[in-house]
């Protein structure tokens, strides 16, 4: 279902409980989630005193880091220019930790060699998670990209060969090397780079919004630069390329740079029962 058609549907829903100035959400308020709003009535939204894109009709997003503890505050200015704010609270998320042996030592700690393609992919991504325009692409809905088994979890933390890293930005997804793999909704291809240190060949999709998709660990990439694509088309192959002990898909996603579960893009569409009414 199109993500625009079911935000019509959930507000119909709502037709006898909303006032004027009634603000609805789709999503949860916890870390590392990804919400949808509407605001009927919005002249222009604001995150934290920050502004964010909003659609005609009145269609936001908002992200929450893994680690936010604080409580966030939705500014919603109407056509009056009238201001009104509603504070979300965010609830904490339990995560994995999981224990991963036999990792080549560079890998864990990168000699100073290293250091300079660590960075160069720190840069590459950075870059390409930085765009924030006017496309509306996310509408699509968004699909999983592969199927298979959940090897790891958004947010949970890994200690490889003893050495805590830093927590999971992604979902792991196995499944055999060479399975293709999709584009989980329209978009513009922002970044192809091949043989980065951490993430392999990686594939980045600009959905509108400031709204990103990350592919990594591909054995093949099948997509350019600059390329449009949409949801289904084949961006690439499942590999085992950077750091990884297995082929498998990492799926990551950013809104306005923060990483959150991209699980929460597939969850928007199909359940009815998480959005409510400010």
């Amino acid at each position: 279902m199109k993500l625009c058609k079911y935000l019509c549907l959930i507000s119909s829903l709502y037709t006898f409980a909303l006032t004027a100035q009634a603000v609805e959400i789709c999503g949860r308020l916890n870390q590392g989630e990804l919400i949808f709003g509407r605001a009927d009535f919005a002249a222009g939204v604001y995150h934290n005193a920050k502004e964010i894109a909003t659609t005609s009709d009145g269609i936001f997003m908002v992200a929450f880091g893994r680690d936010e503890t604080k409580d966030q505050l939705l500014s919603v200015i109407d056509t009056s220019d009238q201001e009104h704010n509603f504070e979300l609270k965010i609830s904490p998320t339990q995560w994995n930790i999981q224990n991963i042996k036999g990792i080549p030592p560079r890998k864990v700690t990168p000699s100073d060699a290293d250091l300079a393609a660590i960075q160069k992919e720190s840069k590459l991504l950075g870059k390409a998670l930085k765009a924030e325009n006017t496309s509306t692409f996310w509408r699509s809905g968004f699909i999983r990209p592969v199927e298979g088994r959940i090897s790891g979890e958004f947010g949970g933390q890994r200690i490889m060969n003893k050495v805590p890293k830093s927590p999971h930005r992604g979902m792991d997804i196995a499944a055999p090397a060479g399975t293709p793999v999709k584009a989980s909704a329209d978009g513009v291809i922002t970044l192809t780079a091949p043989d980065l240190f951490y993430s392999g060949n990686v594939v980045v999709i600009d959905h509108g919004f400031g709204l990103q998709t990350i592919y990594a660990h591909l054995s093949e990439i099948k997509a350019v630069s600059g390329q449009t694509v949409k949801q289904g088309d084949i961006i690439g192959l499942v590999g085992k390329t950077g750091r990884a002990t297995g082929p498998h898909l990492h799926w990551g996603a950013s809104l306005r740079n923060i990483r959150f579960n991209p699980q929460s893009l597939l969850d928007i569409n199909s359940n009815a029962e998480k959005c409510f009414t400010l």
